[in-house]
């Protein structure tokens, strides 16, 4: 008899979530057992009709009906809004929880997955960004694991398999450099959106692309690492690798370096916090040594990707300053997709945030959820 792997997915429809669908497609011991999704409802009644979810959330109240039209013959329940976003992180049949959702919306239902019990399979960087003081601790207390989808950290992860953490000496996160390596501010003056769309080696959803444009991609996940790694910001390293082979890599005390090396799939990390600590056969692409040649490295360049600097900044500062870099990065880019500001204009954007909002050492959830409303007011009032 197989054993069933239960699951909820919080961001069913994105890049994540639809990925997380292939992933149980090529095995057949997973259960979806309650889905949430934001406005895509086409493609949420086909994973409604495909994977049968007793459980499903809309964005919206106004989405239920034409979910419902979409799909009259199959039986579940739907929900909606924040509630909804509770109810299926919280679903009791799910063992693991799938936080594939985007911005900082994730960070209740996380709290509430965690207090319900659920491992948390983590693609929402934004809550341990925000509020990692929070999340860590409540999941030690409820003896819930923490299990990273985000290809780097996935590599970090798989890096410290067996190994004593208290022995690391530098985390060596890598980056790809994004579309713009290479270039000066003054390059990046005119550059377009489609321009920035273009990253070379993932394909990914809108936000995280031009995240990964202006490199502030980067200085979340090296935020996001010291929670999940308990390190300092010091501690976490970044390397410019343009192939995007190898993943990430830990050094430890004695010199010595471990690192995750394969083709860019996201498959691959999904698939490893689904079933860690057990490995599976994945189809796809290997890595083939003899094509590849060589691999290349180089430093960041913090000076014509500010978001670099002030991300450290952020992160070094700790309290409610990663929620502000946060927050004011999510207006920022929304208003970069719209085309209504520059590329350049995201970290100033940021930039001027940091300086402007109060801050808080010690935030509790309200607190940081306050904080995101104060940069949005602060940002509308400039344009």
């Amino acid at each position: 008899m197989i054993s069933m792997k239960n699951i909820a997915i919080l961001g069913s429809t994105g890049s994540i979530g639809t990925q997380t669908l292939q992933v149980v497609r090529d095995n057949n011991d997973i259960k979806v057992h309650a889905i949430a999704a934001g406005h895509n409802i086409k493609a949420l009644a086909e994973q409604v009709r495909e994977f049968r979810p007793k459980l499903v959330c809309v964005a919206e109240e106004k989405s239920i009906n034409e979910l419902r039209l979409l799909t009259p013959d199959i039986d579940y329940e739907v929900c909606y809004g924040m509630e909804g976003l509770i109810r299926v992180a919280a679903y009791d049949k799910a063992e693991i929880v799938v936080t594939a959702i985007v911005g900082m919306i994730g960070i209740i239902p996380t709290i509430e997955a965690i207090k319900t019990g659920h491992d948390i399979a983590l693609a929402n960087k934004e809550t341990l960004v925000t509020a990692g003081h929070i999340i860590m601790p409540l999941a030690r207390e409820y003896n819930v694991r923490i299990l990273p989808v985000d290809s780097e950290h996935s590599a970090i992860f798989q890096s410290l398999n067996g190994e004593d953490r208290r022995t690391i000496d530098k985390i060596l996160l890598t980056a790809s450099g994004g579309p713009f390596r290479g270039y000066t501010r003054e390059q990046m003056q005119d550059v377009k959106l489609e321009d920035a769309l273009k990253h070379p080696n993932w394909s990914m959803g809108h936000k995280i692309t031009i995240d990964s444009a202006t490199m502030v991609n980067k200085g979340l996940e090296v935020m996001e690492a010291r929670w999940l790694f308990d390190v300092g910001m010091d501690d976490v390293q970044i390397i410019v690798q343009p192939q995007s082979i190898i993943h990430s890599m830990v050094q430890f005390v004695d010199g010595g370096i471990i690192a995750q090396l394969g083709c860019p799939d996201m498959r691959l990390p999904i698939q490893y916090a689904l079933y860690y600590p057990e490995r599976r056969y994945m189809p796809g692409d290997r890595l083939d040594f003899y094509k590849l040649g060589k691999i290349d490295f180089e430093a960041p360049d913090r000076e014509n990707f500010a978001g670099l600097r002030l991300a450290y900044e952020a992160g070094v500062k700790g309290g409610n300053m990663p929620t502000i870099f946060n927050a004011a990065n999510e207006y920022a880019v929304a208003q970069f997709l719209k085309k209504n500001i520059s590329f350049l204009g995201i970290t100033d954007m940021i930039e001027h945030a940091m300086n402007s909002i109060e801050y808080i050492d010690n935030p509790d959830v309200n607190e940081i959820l306050t904080t995101e409303q104060e940069v949005y007011e602060l940002l509308r009032a400039m344009r």
